[in-house]
């Protein structure tokens, strides 16, 4: 079976206004994400299992925000989480070669120690990632991953009277571990 270890970081660098309010902001994670190929192949791409742990997680977010998430000084305030997206794919296309496009999408949730974005929100919410980008081969056993067009949304899905939530343009770089001994590769 096809399996890799990634350790994996974002940073965002814009954000626009689709499916959520909030502006000002900017999301930075780190953590390290499971790939396993279980699904075959899907339009001549590696169809991949995901799941992904962030210990690390800062939303850097302007001061005294409105209840939909827009900062109303120009203050900053850090706000740390952890998150969790147990659920994703991956297309992975050219398996075996030097480079690799993928696609990916991944589901799951963030919390933060206080109320994100806004005084009436939750401190739990979720999340969806959706990324493509460019797996590099550098050994046998080791790749690194460019993903300069991601997109990271999140908000509380209106469990509260109130929704504020973020979208913000990524890039997400990581260094890939292929598990499994050396002759299964």
């Amino acid at each position: 079976m096809e399996r890799e270890i990634v350790f994996e970081g974002l940073a965002s660098y814009g954000h626009y206004k689709i499916f959520a309010s909030g502006s000002g902001a900017r999301l930075y994670t780190s953590g390290v994400e499971y790939d396993r190929h279980s699904w075959g192949h899907f339009l001549g791409a590696r169809m991949d299992y995901v799941a992904e742990f962030l210990p690390f997680v800062l939303l850097d977010e302007g001061g005294a925000p409105d209840i939909w998430g827009t900062p109303t000084t120009k203050a900053r305030q850090l706000i740390p989480g952890i998150g969790i997206s147990p659920i994703g794919f991956r297309w992975l296309w050219r398996d075996g070669k030097s480079w690799k496009p993928y696609l990916m999408a991944k589901g799951g949730l963030l919390v933060f120690d206080q109320k994100a974005l806004s005084q009436k929100a939750t401190y739990e919410n979720f999340s969806l990632q959706s990324a493509m980008g460019l797996q590099v081969r550098m050994t046998p056993r080791w790749d690194l991953r460019l993903g300069l067009f991601s997109d990271y949304h999140f908000s509380n899905a209106f469990i509260v009277p109130v929704n504020p939530g973020l979208d913000v343009m990524n890039a997400n770089f990581g260094i890939c571990y292929q598990l499994g001994r050396q002759a299964e590769r």
